[in-house]
């Protein structure tokens, strides 16, 4: 193709650079290579600098006015678009997301289908039930003030976002800002650009106007730039506690939402259903292989039922399929990448250093590792303090249930819980003990509401996402107030105002 200067960036290929004021450029830092956990290097991206980020964030920034004066109802039109587009390229970026990240093709299809395309229509059914307030006057003795509540876009959002979940968790913070008429800057995770691009090359044709979504592909430093620059007036990130810190540190002033690590723990009391207990523990802990912010990330069982629960949960461990992810057949795939293989062979080398004992099924090569449960776990040991982020399950035996809430509660992290218990009074109890974003009760860690309130305590994250609760960070409340200035005193007429 012939390509133009635009603002100093050439354009490329679409998909294969940046997406900058509506069209697709070359990044100025080179280009990085995208490998296939499953298949090896695949294609090459190119590379974003902080040149590159400024003029995003600029071309959002001078679109930003004229998208926030768009009607609410044209707005809704366009995410109904984009959740129609979507839903007929599912298949096609649900393969690129497998082809990218090694999730199994069942848990992208699952990602395309139930959460990413559905963002835009959900985005667009909330903001037409976003309301206002009025409040009454009671700093004087008179009828003449109105106060109401109202709200109005920050301005430009940043959107960082992780591999486990590319197109659904950036999504749903795309679709929910530019429905309150922000505007976006999108920084796709390095191990899933491709997939991301994809997404946002729907944009134009869903009616999306130039410089309301951008794009930038890069690595960490490119992320930086955008979390620094000082015309972006919001960020939403999802990724780890650490680098959600470094943002908090960096930010300044912006509004942030951070949903960061979890400690997933799984607590299952001795009246609980066993064979159920088990179920949902293979989905905490290997669903995505392990790498959910939501996994179960220990399971603590009472002594009267731990033998049997170990029994039935290794019996059901060695059910898993684990191989190619694009087989339908697959239950498990690789891991994502060799960070993620390194933490994951390090908290299990020191777990077995300490005295634990490995239960494995699968292969280990390459970026496979096998799906593994830890018995005889010290309590001190890195796996019960840190979050592993992969298909490894520490088993705990516990005594009851004030000790499982101890060890629930040690780790400074609060996402979310899951408890087994057939018991009404004790679920409530121990649930109100735990302070972790959400407990599920006898449901599996990986199971949440795409409408209901999603977000972490302590070190796992600031502020809390879908629905409305998005719209609580990323726009502003503005209160107006309205003196009548119409003669009319403790509610009797003193002129003719009126």
């Amino acid at each position: 193709m012939t390509t133009e200067t635009i603002s100093g960036a050439q354009a490329t290929d679409t998909l294969s650079g940046a997406f900058i004021g509506g069209r697709w450029v070359a990044g100025r830092g080179g280009h990085f290579e995208v490998r296939s956990p499953h298949k090896g290097p695949v294609h090459t991206v190119s590379r974003c600098n902080a040149e590159d980020v400024a003029e995003a964030v600029s071309a959002a920034k001078q679109a930003q006015p004229k998208w926030a004066a768009t009607s609410v109802v044209e707005r809704v039109e366009v995410l109904n678009r984009y959740h129609q587009l979507i839903l007929e390229h599912a298949e096609e970026i649900a393969q690129m997301v497998t082809l990218e990240t090694g999730k199994t093709i069942n848990e992208t299809r699952e990602e395309l289908w139930e959460y990413t395309a559905p963002a835009y229509q959900r985005a667009a059914e909330e903001i037409l039930r976003f309301k206002g307030q009025t409040f009454p006057s009671t700093q004087e003795r008179t009828n003449n003030k109105r106060l109401v509540l109202n709200h109005r876009p920050i301005g430009v959002v940043a959107v960082i976002a992780p591999y486990n979940f590319p197109t659904d968790i950036s999504s749903i913070a795309i679709a929910h800002a530019l429905a309150a008429g922000n505007t976006v800057v999108w920084k796709p995770s390095e191990y899933a650009p491709r997939s991301c691009a994809m997404v946002a090359e729907l944009a134009e044709q869903a009616g999306v106007p130039a410089g309301v979504l951008n794009v930038i592909q890069g690595l960490g430093d490119a992320g930086a730039a955008l979390v620094e620059s000082d015309d972006v007036d919001g960020i939403f990130f999802t990724g780890s506690t650490a680098t959600g810190m470094k943002i908090a540190e960096r930010a300044g002033l912006k509004k942030l939402l951070l949903e960061l690590g979890g400690d997933g723990p799984q607590i299952v009391l001795a009246d609980a259903d066993v064979d159920a207990a088990v179920a949902g523990a293979i989905t905490g802990s290997f669903y995505l292989a392990g790498q959910v912010c939501t996994s179960a990330e220990r399971i603590l069982v009472h002594q009267d039922i731990y033998d049997e629960f170990v029994e039935k949960f290794e019996s059901a461990i060695r059910k898993l399929n684990i191989g190619d992810p694009h087989d339908p057949a697959t239950d498990m795939g690789p891991l994502c990448n060799e960070t993620t293989l390194h933490r994951v062979r390090n908290h299990v080398a020191d777990a077995v250093s300490r005295g634990a004992r490995a239960i494995q099924h699968g292969p280990e090569e390459g970026l496979f590792y096998p799906a593994t449960m830890l018995l005889d776990v010290p309590l001190d040991a890195d796996i019960m303090k840190h979050e592993t982020f992969g298909p490894v399950i520490p088993v705990i035996k516990i005594h009851n249930a004030q000790e499982a809430i101890d060890i629930a509660n040690s780790s400074g992290l609060g996402l979310v819980a899951s408890l087994w218990t057939k018991d009404l009074a004790t679920a409530w109890r121990v649930a109100e003990a735990l302070p972790h974003g959400a407990v599920n009760i006898n449901e599996s860690n990986n199971f949440w509401d795409q409408l209901a309130p999603f977000g972490g305590a302590g070190k796992s994250g600031v502020g809390r996402e879908l629905a409305t609760n998005f719209f609580d960070t990323f726009m502003e409340p503005k209160l107006l107030v309205f003196d009548l200035g119409d003669g009319v005193r403790g509610g009797r007429r003193t002129s003719n105002a009126w």
